[in-house]
C-alpha cells in the first residue's frame, strides 16, 4: 500500500513538473513576442494562437483526426514490417549481412525526396501519407527488434541449452521477453517520427490533415492558424507517445520492478 502511495505521489509530482515546464515555455514565448514587439505574422503570441484555434475548432480537430489516422496506420505497418525483418536479421546471419547495409543506406536517404515519387505511384490520397509515415519510422523499429533479440543474456541462453529447451520455447520464453524492453525503446522513438512522416506526406500530397492546414495557413500569411495546427500536432504526438509508455508499463511490469528507481 505504501509503495502504491509512493508511486501515486511520484506520478503527481512528475505531472506537476511537466505542467510547470509547459507554463515556463509558453510564458517565455509570450514575453519574447511582447518584449521585442515581434509582428504577429512572424511570431504570433500564445493568445493569438488560442484565438485562431477557437475560430476554427471543428475544422482543426477534423484535420487532426485525419493526421492521427495516417500516423497510427503508418506506425502499425512499421511495427509489423519491422518485427518481421528484425526477427529475420536476428535469426539468420546471412540475412543480416545481405540486408543490414541496404537498410542503413535507405535510412540515410531524406524521406522528403521520396514524397513526390509516392504521389506519382499512389496518387493524391491517404496511401502516400501512410507509406511516408511507415518509411520514416521503419528503421528504429527494425534496429530495436534486431538489437533486442541478439542481446539476450548469454547465461539464460546457456541455461536453456543445458535443459535441451526447444528453440521455439527458448524464443518465446527467454529471447522475446528479454528483447521487449529494447523493442519498446525503438517503438517510442518511432512513434513521434510517424507523425512527422504523415505531415511530410501532407505537405507534398495533401488536401487534408494538419500538414495541409500548415501549408495553406502559411501561404495566406495566417501564422497564428499555422501555429495552432502545429500545437495540435504536438499534443497529438505527445498523447500517442504516452499511450505507448502506458502500454509498456502494463505489458512489461517487471521492467520497472527490476530497474533502478529514479
Amino acid at each position: 500500500m505504501a509503495e502504491e502511495d509512493r508511486r501515486r505521489r511520484d506520478a503527481v509530482t512528475a505531472a506537476g513538473w511537466s505542467a510547470l515546464g509547459v507554463a515556463v515555455a509558453i510564458g517565455g514565448w509570450a514575453l519574447t513576442a511582447a518584449a521585442f514587439a515581434i509582428p504577429e505574422i512572424v511570431l504570433p503570441s500564445p493568445a493569438a494562437v488560442v484565438t485562431a484555434f477557437l475560430r476554427l475548432p471543428g475544422y482543426l480537430l477534423e484535420q487532426a483526426a485525419i493526421t492521427l489516422t495516417e500516423t497510427v496506420l503508418g506506425f502499425a505497418l512499421s511495427v509489423i514490417c519491422g518485427l518481421a525483418i528484425g526477427l529475420l536479421i536476428a535469426a539468420w546471419r546471412v540475412a543480416e549481412l545481405m540486408f543490414a547495409p541496404l537498410l542503413v543506406a535507405f535510412n540515410a536517404v531524406p524521406k522528403v525526396a521520396l514524397a513526390p515519387l509516392l504521389v506519382v505511384w499512389m496518387g493524391f490520397g491517404q496511401q502516400p501519407k501512410v507509406v511516408m509515415a511507415l518509411l520514416v519510422c521503419f528503421f528504429p523499429v527494425v534496429l530495436s527488434v534486431a538489437s533486442g533479440l541478439t542481446s539476450t543474456p548469454p547465461e539464460l541462453v546457456e541455461l536453456a541449452r543445458s535443459l535441451d529447451t526447444p528453440r521455439g520455447q527458448t524464443f518465446v520464453r527467454i529471447r522475446l521477453p528479454a528483447a521487449l524492453p529494447q523493442i519498446f525503446v525503438g517503438l517510442k522513438v518511432a512513434m513521434p517520427l510517424a507523425s512527422v512522416g504523415a505531415v511530410i506526406g501532407e505537405f507534398s500530397a495533401g488536401d487534408a490533415g494538419l500538414g495541409f492546414v500548415i501549408v495553406q495557413a502559411g501561404g495566406s500569411a495566417d501564422t497564428a492558424l499555422a501555429f495552432a495546427a502545429i500545437a495540435l500536432l504536438g499534443v497529438m504526438s505527445l498523447a500517442l507517445f504516452y499511450a505507448l509508455v502506458l502500454a509498456e508499463r502494463l505489458l512489461l511490469p517487471w521492467v520497472r520492478e527490476t530497474s533502478a528507481a529514479r
